[in-house]
């Protein structure tokens, strides 16, 4: 079997995938356990829709409990101690010149702990993956929906 690729989460990351984990294994499970019995009290199974919708539904459940499972099994904590200032790079908080003009602060996050409304962004995203290991002073020009941003790099600390 081939060595799984390491999956960097942050400490809040990391919880949060383990509190849904533990929500399907525990609560969806048994739901699910439950529409099967009583879809298999009503009869004939080849025409049973609900017992089908039962039945897919704890497929798609298994199959994200699978996943988080494969997750946490490969995963790394970034630690605090790790996270070099110098540049930006996994866990860093960046401040930014948007256009010359506007300002805006971006966590840099794993992709699974990503969400820009909280101004948690991923090394993967096209403005994280732009910013990796760029130096306070630098700038670049990223694409984006809207067109060509241009980002300067103001700041970047530890949280």
């Amino acid at each position: 079997m081939q060595n799984q690729k390491e999956i960097l989460l942050t400490f809040d990351g990391k919880a949060k995938l383990e509190q849904e984990l533990e929500q399907l294994k525990t609560e969806k499970r048994k739901e699910i356990a439950e529409k099967i019995k009583v879809a298999l009290s009503f009869g004939d199974l080849s025409e049973n829709s609900e017992y089908d919708e039962a039945k897919n539904e704890q497929a798609i459940i298994e199959a994200r409990i699978a996943t988080l499972e494969n997750t946490l099994k490969n995963a790394r904590v970034i630690d605090d101690s790790e996270i070099d200032t110098q540049s930006v790079s996994m866990g860093v908080t960046v401040r930014l010149s948007v256009g010359g003009a506007a300002e805006v602060s971006y966590k840099i996050v794993p992709t699974n702990d990503s969400n820009p409304l909280e101004g948690k962004i991923s090394d993967e995203s096209p403005v994280g993956a732009a910013l990796m290991g760029k130096k306070v002073g630098e700038s670049v020009a990223v694409e984006t929906p809207g067109g060509v941003v241009d980002y300067s790099i103001l700041e970047i600390t530890r949280d």
